[in-house]
Order: structure tokens, then C-alpha cells, then sequence
């Protein structure tokens, strides 16, 4: 009798540790963003669009229109079990140019200078939510075109 109570202390504990252990954070970093040093030797209005490649890099983002603006971006991820992944940190570096390829300005942003915007969003005006089954199919009956059906025009 004491060897199955001790055997089932044993089976919770081991339940117990596994689901303490399912729900520990783990992190992931996406993307890059030079550091202060790499970006203390570009001088506004001096340096061009070469000397910014090859001192920093090729960002991984650029402007819309070719010839635009640079944007070194990074992220940091934080997944904790089956809960959605949160951004924990988020750099941006942004690197503007002249119309003669010079640099125009130097900006960091971080996640608390950033808004939150929807890229795209794309609303209904009719929604079948709260119509019932008959009342959908009810519905498509002024649809049916019987000449599709049997090959007229």
C-alpha cells in the first residue's frame, strides 16, 4: 500500500515539474540593428549611400522607391507556453538620405516611440454572425441563376 502512494506522489510531482517547466518563457531575436559604435562614424551631410553599406551593412528594409531610406530593424520575442508571443523589445534604426545620396539623418526608435497601426483592414458591410442556418440558405435562392445551370447565357 505504501509502495503505490509513493508511486503516485511520484507520478504528480513529475506532472507537476513538466507543467511548471511548459510554461518558462523562451526568447527569440529577429533581425539587426548596428550598434552606437558603427553609427558614430557616419558624419549627416559627409558620408553617402556607399560609405553607410560599407561601414554599417545593407539593411534588411529600405525605402518604398528605389533610392530610399534605410531601416535596420530588430525584435525581440517572448513565448511563454500556448499564450500568444509578445514583443518585449523592438530597435529601429533609420538612416534618411539627400537627393544626392548624402545622409540626411540619423534616428533610433525603440517600442515605446511606436504607435500601433493596421496595414490592412478589410470590413464587411453584410456579415452572416447572428443569421442562422435556413436563413443563409433562404438567401441564395435569389441568386440561382437556372441559365448558368443548364449552359445558356
Amino acid at each position: 500500500m505504501f509502495g503505490v502512494k509513493f508511486r503516485l506522489i511520484q507520478v504528480f510531482a513529475l506532472c507537476g515539474f513538466l507543467a511548471v517547466s511548459a510554461c518558462s518563457a523562451t526568447y527569440s531575436n529577429h533581425g539587426y540593428v548596428p550598434s552606437e559604435d558603427d553609427t558614430s562614424s557616419l558624419i549627416v551631410g559627409v558620408d553617402s549611400r556607399a560609405t553607410v553599406d560599407d561601414i554599417v551593412g545593407v539593411p534588411s528594409a529600405s525605402g518604398v522607391l528605389s533610392g530610399g531610406d534605410y531601416y535596420y530593424i530588430r525584435s525581440r520575442m517572448r513565448v511563454r507556453g500556448a499564450f500568444r508571443p509578445r514583443e518585449i523589445e523592438r530597435q529601429v534604426l533609420a538612416i534618411s538620405f539627400n537627393e544626392d545620396d548624402t545622409i540626411a539623418n540619423i534616428e533610433r526608435f525603440s517600442l515605446e516611440d511606436g504607435n500601433v497601426i493596421a496595414l490592412s483592414r478589410r470590413v464587411t458591410d453584410a456579415s452572416v454572425v447572428g443569421n442562422g442556418f435556413l436563413r443563409q440558405l433562404i438567401g441564395n435562392f435569389g441568386v440561382f441563376n437556372p441559365a448558368q445551370v443548364f449552359g445558356g447565357s
